[in-house]
């Protein structure tokens, strides 16, 4: 695994040498965007007003719009996005994903990403996007779909999630019982 780079809540944080999370606000800033040589912007958030202002011309943007909510479907977006990550990667660009605050569904994407282009497990992706973002925690639903996920990358299970029902107050981390 590639050390992240974190560089706080306010700030683009290195996931792998070709991908970065961020919220809203470090997403919409240009500086950020020219420093860290960013070529594709995904933005997932509540509506298309919400998201920052375009990027510059030669930055790609992607806006996608979808609720934090444990039930929308953010697992029809896995595969189209990680290709999307993966093809800027391989041409040697850079992608930064974010949503409102950063937390969830950004990290829900990036984590799918590694898990489907770098060959790691769900609790390893968890583990990798932690480190570089320390406030990720996607909701209950996204976490469900995760490991929906997991099972058909690998047809078995790194963690599983408690039972728990789709309380927006939910903080349990999931188990890594197998």
């Amino acid at each position: 695994m590639n050390q992240p780079r974190y560089s706080g809540l306010s700030g683009l944080c290195q996931v792998t040498e070709h991908l970065y999370i961020s919220n809203g606000r470090a997403a919409g800033d240009s500086a950020q965007l020219t420093r860290c040589q960013i070529t594709c912007v995904i933005s997932v958030t509540e509506g298309l007003s919400c998201c920052p202002p375009a990027p510059a011309a030669e930055i790609e943007h992607l806006r996608i719009q979808l609720s934090d909510s444990p039930l929308s479907p953010l697992n029809d977006l896995f595969l189209p996005v990680a290709k999307k990550i993966q093809q800027h990667a391989e041409s040697g660009g850079r992608t930064l994903v974010h949503c409102n605050a950063g937390v969830s569904r950004s990290a829900a994407l990036c984590m799918a990403y590694l898990m489907k282009h770098q060959g790691v497990t769900l609790l390893e992706a968890h583990t990798w996007v932690k480190s570089s973002r320390p406030v990720v925690r996607p909701n209950p639903g996204f976490w469900k779909q995760l490991v929906c996920f997991e099972k058909e990358l690998r047809a078995w299970l790194s963690l599983h999630l408690p039972k728990v029902n789709f309380n927006p107050s939910f903080t349990s981390a999931p188990s890594t019982n197998r």
